[in-house]
């Protein structure tokens, strides 16, 4: 159990929605250096939506540092991180596409897809991981605006992805989608992006029997509190000071320790027999649903 990553009590952090992850401070760490490589992703095309940053850029260089060529979508607002990730991913000998545009957006999720292909003629592994979330205090305040924004990035985003790219995905494929403790939970001030989370798990468990007779595998990654962007983007300082304190390990996971879980379900020497699982990562709770 490492000892050294960052605890609160958090400094102020000076960003905005959607968030850049070079502004934060501490930076999130991603290059996860005592990560041992064995080629477990070597030749396969993975294709990361929310990519730039966070769980998704660790995910990415931790697939490039397993041998897979990476597509990347993210906001084009995010276009600095996304650059940043892009040179982590050609550092260790891959190669980075990257793709600008909102997967609420059924269009460009096709247009994304199609890049990807034409580039790298399939894709073996998807990850579903762009997210949308703004915190509400009460009812009251949580619009049907922001209820559909929501939705439609972290779910119906999901499907569109999935709809587009199973058709080039070939057998031995795996789809990996991110959810979340609050999915298992609840959180009273994050009723939208709970439900979509509970959404996404459920989800996860009716394709994994859908495409069973295509061979394709499709789990699940359900973090805690995750030091990214995400987070203080849409949040008061205050709010952040103690982030991630509440968990048994007393501060919230970095991406570099998230990322390996990706790599086990893509890794068919791994988890070749794993199907329809949600996989919590919570800091010591046990207790999640």
């Amino acid at each position: 159990m490492s000892t050294t990553q960052p605890k609160p009590p958090f400094p102020p952090q000076p960003i905005t929605e959607p968030g850049l992850e070079k502004k934060m401070d501490p930076r999130p760490e991603f290059q996860a250096p005592a990560y041992q490589p064995a080629a477990k992703l070597k030749g396969k095309i993975a294709l990361i939506t929310g990519g730039d940053s966070g769980i998704g850029r660790a995910v990415a260089v931790l697939f490039a540092r397993e041998g897979a060529d990476i597509a990347l979508l993210y906001l084009p607002e995010e276009e600095a991180d996304a650059q940043e990730t892009k040179e982590h991913i050609e550092k260790d000998g891959q190669e980075a596409l990257l793709i600008a545009g909102d997967v609420q957006d059924v269009e460009f999720c096709r247009d994304a897809v199609e890049q990807t292909v034409a580039r790298f003629q399939r894709i073996d592994i998807l990850v579903n991981n762009a997210a949308y979330q703004k915190h509400r205090e009460t009812l009251d305040e949580l619009s049907h605006e922001q209820w559909e924004r929501t939705f439609r990035t972290n779910i119906f985003g999901y499907f569109s992805m999935v709809k587009f790219a199973v058709p080039h995905m070939p057998a031995g494929g795996a789809i990996i989608n991110t959810g979340s403790v609050t999915g298992l939970e609840g959180s009273k001030k994050l009723l939208d992006y709970s439900a979509t989370k509970g959404a996404i798990h459920a989800f996860t468990k009716a394709l994994a029997q859908n495409l069973l007779e295509q061979k394709i595998r499709v789990n699940c990654v359900a973090p805690g509190p995750v030091w990214t962007p995400l987070n203080p983007a849409e949040r008061p300082a205050e709010d952040m000071r103690d982030f991630g304190g509440e968990t048994p390990l007393g501060r919230p996971a970095q991406p570099e320790e998230i990322a390996p879980a990706f790599v086990f379900f893509a890794s068919n020497a791994d988890s070749s027999y794993i199907t329809g699982h949600v996989l919590p990562l919570l800091g010591g709770d046990t207790i999640a649903g």
